[in-house]
């Protein structure tokens, strides 16, 4: 079962989304994440395969400040538990980060349609298919991420919770259910 920890404010996002992260252990879970828009407006992605508690291990010492943040830990249905796995997944550009908990059934043929346009796959899941199916139709369609997410997710089958920052949009986050 995975967990989904969204914050944005006026503190710094990393301890919060990591006492969140913490408060969710008894879920069970294979790796856990985050991602944090930098005070220089770029998202920084940090995942481990494990426990909460390796993930803080692996950002030690690195500059984490940021106002806005997701974090998720990750129990697998799509692709083996292992670093490139684990949420969140970032965007080919870099733009926006996802989390997500729950099943794209269709998922397969909208990653054949990304790799055809060119879109590169760091992970074997079908959450990564959602962030970049995402940031096709932001480019396509020249919509922002609150209309691409809401067009994207007209378009997918299967449940889902999930939720996306932009960097473009540094004090947002865009949260989404589907059961």
């Amino acid at each position: 079962m995975c967990g989904v920890v969204g914050y944005t404010g006026h503190r710094d996002a990393c301890p919060i989304l990591l006492n969140g992260l913490k408060r969710l252990e008894y879920r069970g879970y294979d790796s856990a994440g985050l991602a944090i828009i930098d005070p220089d407006g770029e998202i920084k992605v940090f995942k481990a395969k494990g426990k909460v508690s390796d993930l803080e291990c692996y950002i030690q010492g690195k500059p984490m400040g940021g106002l806005t943040g997701i974090a998720h830990t990750r129990w697998a249905t799509h692709g083996e538990p292992n670093h490139a796995n684990a949420h969140p997944h970032d965007s080919s550009s870099g733009r926006i980060a996802l989390i997500h908990n729950g099943i794209i059934e269709n998922y397969s043929p909208l990653r054949q349609m990304l790799l055809q346009k060119g879109y590169v796959f760091k992970s074997t899941t079908d959450s990564e298919v959602l962030v970049q199916f995402i940031e096709f139709i932001m480019e396509s369609e020249g919509v922002g991420l609150l209309s691409a997410v809401q067009a994207a997710l007209g378009r997918v089958i299967g449940s889902y919770a999930i939720a996306v920052i932009d960097r473009e949009s540094p004090k947002t986050i865009i949260a989404a259910r589907q059961v």
